[in-house]
């Protein structure tokens, strides 16, 4: 079972969304996770995680990011950004990363099953699932927002494996965070740290002994 992260994997990079939201709104990545930080001191968790074990709704985690962005940024200008509907801007005009859908095509046609294992957000899902539509079907999804937990935390990559119907060491996990990664292992899962396409493709074919073409 080969798992497939969705933000910068199946998703373009992290840092390209950034800068598409830039030209969208203004706001740069800079503005938006010295914001974010500070609403994550005011409810004691990592930038995302209130919203991706769904324990703040996106409309009052964007009320905060604003309340939080008129403090450290006086002078910014906010009206081009809808942050209390925070996921449809961010993800508009976003489209898949093709190499690494083009990589699960090639693993599952291979004859292993395929997921994804996403930190998301609960009103998200109808922007990221168009964004991996080129994927096609997967044999299972696990979401934080929806079932409590996100990675790197252990029940959550238990879970993953429970609700495949395998054991820990026939999941493999494709991640853009190390974190994640080594948290993956150290359950007996395999990782490849996804820096780039390239790399994660040729590391994940050698993992799977598929050849690379």
């Amino acid at each position: 079972m080969v798992w497939f992260d969705f933000g910068g994997v199946l998703s373009p990079p992290m840092a390209d969304i950034f800068a598409a939201y830039e030209r969208k709104t203004g706001l740069s990545r800079e503005q938006l996770e010295t914001a974010m930080h500070a609403v994550t001191a005011d409810l004691g968790r990592h930038p995302l995680a209130a919203l991706e074990v769904a324990l703040i709704t996106e409309a009052e985690w964007g009320r905060r990011l604003r309340a939080a962005l008129r403090v450290h940024y006086p002078g910014a200008d906010l009206s081009r950004s809808r942050l209390e509907t925070f996921g449809g801007q961010w993800f508009d005009g976003i489209e898949a990363n093709h190499a690494m859908v083009a990589t699960l095509h090639a693993v599952r046609e291979h004859g292993c099953r395929v997921g994804i294992l996403t930190n998301n957000v609960r009103e998200w899902e109808p922007y990221w699932r168009e964004i991996v539509r080129p994927v096609g079907d997967v044999d299972c999804v696990v979401n934080s927002c929806e079932v409590g937990v996100r990675k790197p935390e252990p029940a959550i990559f238990r879970m993953a494996a429970d609700a495949a119907g395998v054991e820990p060491g026939d999941c493999v996990l494709v991640d853009d965070v190390a974190e994640n990664c080594a948290a993956a292992r150290s359950l007996g899962w395999r990782a490849v740290h996804h820096r780039t396409d390239t790399d994660a493709r040729d590391l994940l074919f050698a993992l799977i002994e598929l050849e690379t073409t």
